[in-house]
């Protein structure tokens, strides 16, 4: 059930992809997924300089002998991202995985990494951008739906839709992103066609991730009706949980102001100061829907453990009713 084209050629031990969540993806948090049999994927947009990304790589070496990956950020950015040199250290580091994610296209980026040998993701929230990537030469696409935490893109459409749609469009294997938390998540993923799932929001509300403590208690807290997209008004929608922030940039929508204004409230500092420091009204807090599916602070294996055991007893549930599973 478990052994997809996208286990294989990733050389993992379930299908299960860590999503790529700026400040939260750190070295840690990586090597505890890919110690659990997933696949741990690092950001590197967060680091300032091509040395620092080069620790962080090692660090999680050095806690984990199993694949992991390095995300490429393709998303504007208030100041330069070096993607260029950041690819150079990661092929010199051995990192055989790459996503790449953001409404820039990875094609300048792909020859590069073809040639380091690098296996890549490239993860949309669009069948076009999906096919896109395909096209592009990306070994496997994700594609990530309405219910996701972060940049959700434009279209508004679920998972449940989004992921059959892509299936169909590509030759590639596809994962699915964008409200799985569980096993019940896992199992719908893999109905749909799906041959992995890429897991952000749960992975947060973990004792390894490095996020503040408060604020995974808030996410413990937190329902399904505690998230609100914004920023829809610049073309740039997110989906955060609901705090004075969030409270604020409504406000701004509605009155048109400008983007100085918004800036002011949902720049990086000001995310990080939530995510790091616990000032949980400070800025945006990125959270998915399926926050209201968490309702504990585990361990990275509790969590993967957890849902591949939950998948299995559906498995058989559905075995037993005369249903066939995926790879049955």
């Amino acid at each position: 059930m478990f052994s997809t084209r996208a286990t294989e050629i990733l050389g993992i031990k379930y299908p299960i992809v860590q999503g790529a969540m700026l400040r939260a993806s750190l070295a840690e948090l990586v090597a505890a997924v890919s110690n659990a049999g997933g696949l741990g994927m690092m950001a590197s947009a967060i680091f300032s300089h091509p040395d620092d990304l080069r620790r962080e790589i090692r660090k999680a070496k050095s806690l984990t002998d199993r694949p992991f990956g390095v995300n490429i950020n393709l998303f504007p950015a208030t100041r330069p991202i070096p993607n260029d040199e950041f690819i150079e250290v990661l092929i010199e580091e051995g990192v055989g995985v790459v996503s790449t994610s953001g409404v820039r296209s990875p094609e300048p980026y792909m020859k590069r990494l073809k040639e380091g040998g690098v296996t890549v993701i490239h993860k949309a929230s669009t069948v076009r951008h999906a096919v896109r990537g395909a096209e592009l030469g990306a070994d496997i696409v994700a594609v990530v739906g309405f219910e996701q935490g972060g940049n959700m893109g434009m279209d508004d459409v679920s998972t449940m839709v989004l992921v059959p749609r892509t299936v169909d469009s590509v030759e590639v294997p596809v994962l699915a992103g964008g409200g799985v938390a569980d096993g019940r998540g896992l199992v719908a993923a893999l109905a749909l066609g799906a041959e992995g799932v890429v897991v952000g929001t749960r992975f947060m509300a973990t004792r390894e991730c490095n996020v503040h403590q408060k604020y995974k208690e808030w996410m413990v807290r937190s329902t399904e009706r505690d998230t609100v997209v914004v920023q829809r008004s610049i073309r740039n929608t997110h989906r955060v949980l609901k705090n004075k922030a969030s409270e604020r940039v409504q406000e701004l929508e509605a009155s048109g102001a400008p983007l100085e204004e918004f800036f002011a409230v949902i720049k990086g500092e000001m995310g990080r100061r939530v995510m790091e420091d616990g000032e949980l009204d400070a800025g945006m807090a990125l959270c998915g829907l399926d926050v209201g599916l968490i309702h504990e602070m585990l361990t990275v294996r509790e969590v993967i453990d957890g849902m591949v055991a939950e998948a299995s007893a559906i498995g058989g549930r559905l075995s037993s009713l005369g249903v066939s599973t995926p790879g049955d």
